[in-house]
């Protein structure tokens, strides 16, 4: 926290501009000693672009540039901080850091200048990772989700919630060092009441919160089926694109094809996998066993069948495995003569949801699309939901799941200490997930995953 780091804030490689920041105590007399301008800025308006030229000392300019500095607690950082912004390209900005460098700056670690607002009370544990997410966002509604975190709204959410267990864990607390004291300070149906109404406020932000990981890591889907049905015909008329290898040899698919396309603000994650039958073929083999992995892992199955084949026993098995997890089943070619009909599909699955589709006319693909937002997390998918991380996943499930636990303890009278400890631990959950006793080597997991320069 005591050196001035630097590095690029900009996307190495050709650009408008290219933004290299300083950051930390000393940052303004360190660009100072390679801004060249009518005036320094030391004696520059903060937050004001002052147009000047860099150059390394004892050395003509090498650049043309506009530079701005932030005073202490009005930067990203919260720190004392300049930014110049060089032409684009990699020369002027790697030169520029080099000579920043040599001054007496470090160059900055990944993540490092969020670290720093996280560390300088700028942001919680919380808005910081959102600054991750919207950085990687993929569509419109998982910008929206990690910007609703950015601002505060999920953090405050928690803040209410983890108050509110902390209350009732005190109140708790006192009767049982006074157990003298009659029905105590809350009665036994009112803590039932509080827990019950925790639980439900928990829970609903979970939802909140799961909405927002699949709108920030998209709607993964897998699209399984036996050889030549179509898969990755459906595949390429999704992306509307020729993306996957198309034959009518079966088993042309041996691998796993991911792809991610945008329908409406939502990023669906498509996966083409293998065709899923008995082989001998050693490599088809291992396709198929990374198809049920595919499968198994998805948030949605798309099972597809032929409209122009007689179901077969194969068929209705692998129906069976898709058809136990969220999916949708898929009849294609039916701009054929079809054999199989929705209502022949509907005998052995008679609780799914078929649409039938011809890849070679493109028929039926956009209301496929419809239905898998539809589909997604099994039609819990809200639109207000926060940009969280698996790891904010996992601080407040583990939390919810503690709620639980003390939720049983009070209805089977099992005592308010065991009580207390549940309470307790889903507090420590919460706290994680803000960050409030975040251990250094939390925080170097969370920004190792930042990029250099944010």
């Amino acid at each position: 926290m005591e050196d001035v780091i630097t590095a690029l804030a900009t996307p190495w490689g050709e650009g408008g501009i290219a933004v290299v920041r300083l950051s930390g105590e000393g940052s303004v007399e360190i660009a100072d000693k390679i801004f060249l301008s009518r005036q320094t800025l030391f004696e520059s308006e903060p937050r004001k672009l002052v147009l000047g030229k860099i150059y390394e000392q004892n050395s003509s300019p090498f650049d043309e540039i506009l530079a701005v500095r932030f005073e202490k607690g009005k930067s990203y950082t919260g720190e004392e901080s300049v930014e110049f912004h060089c032409h684009g390209g990699t020369a002027s900005a790697q030169k520029c850091i080099e000579v920043l460098c040599s001054l007496g700056a470090r160059a900055a670690m990944p993540g490092e200048f969020t670290r720093r607002a996280f560390v300088n009370g700028r942001i919680d544990l919380s808005q910081a990772e959102a600054v991750l997410g919207i950085i990687r966002a993929r569509s419109d509604e998982a910008l929206k989700a990690s910007a609703r975190t950015l601002q505060g709204g999920f953090a405050s959410d928690i803040k209410e919630f983890l108050s509110d267990l902390t209350i009732l864990a005190a109140k708790l607390e006192v009767d049982l060092d006074f157990p003298e004291e009659g029905e105590g300070l809350l009665p036994k149906s009112q803590s039932a009441e509080i827990i019950d109404a925790l639980l439900q406020r928990g829970s609903a932000l979970l939802n909140k919160c799961r909405s927002g990981l699949l709108l920030r890591e998209g709607i993964k889907t897998a699209i399984v089926g036996r050889p030549n049905v179509g898969k990755s015909s459906l595949l390429n008329s999704l992306l509307k694109e020729e993306r996957a290898i198309v034959t009518p040899i079966p088993g042309t698919t041996r691998d796993r094809i991911e792809e991610t396309f945008i329908h409406k603000g939502i990023a669906i994650r498509i996966i083409d996998t293998a065709g899923i039958r008995e082989t001998e073929d050693k490599v088809e083999a291992i396709g198929v066993d990374t198809s049920r992995r595919s499968m198994n892992d998805a948030d949605l199955r798309i099972w597809v069948t032929d409209a122009a084949e007689h179901l077969t026993e194969d068929d209705i098995l692998l129906g069976s495995e898709a058809t136990s997890l969220p999916h949708l089943i898929v009849i294609n070619k039916c701009d054929l003569e079809s054999v199989v009909t929705p209502e022949i599909i509907k005998e052995h699955f008679p609780n799914s949801r078929i649409i039938s589709v011809s890849t070679l006319k493109s028929q039926g693909i956009e209301e496929l699309k419809d239905i898998i937002v539809e589909k997604a997390a099994g039609g819990d998918l809200t639109f207000d939901g926060y940009g969280v991380t698996s790891r904010q996943m996992e601080c407040l499930a583990s939390a919810i799941t503690l709620i639980k636990e003390a939720q049983k303890t009070i209805y089977e009278k099992i005592g308010d200490d065991v009580t207390i400890a549940c309470i307790s631990e889903a507090r420590g959950k919460l706290s994680s997930l803000l960050g409030l006793d975040a251990s250094e080597e939390l925080l170097d997991t969370v920004f190792g995953t930042f990029c250099v320069g944010k």
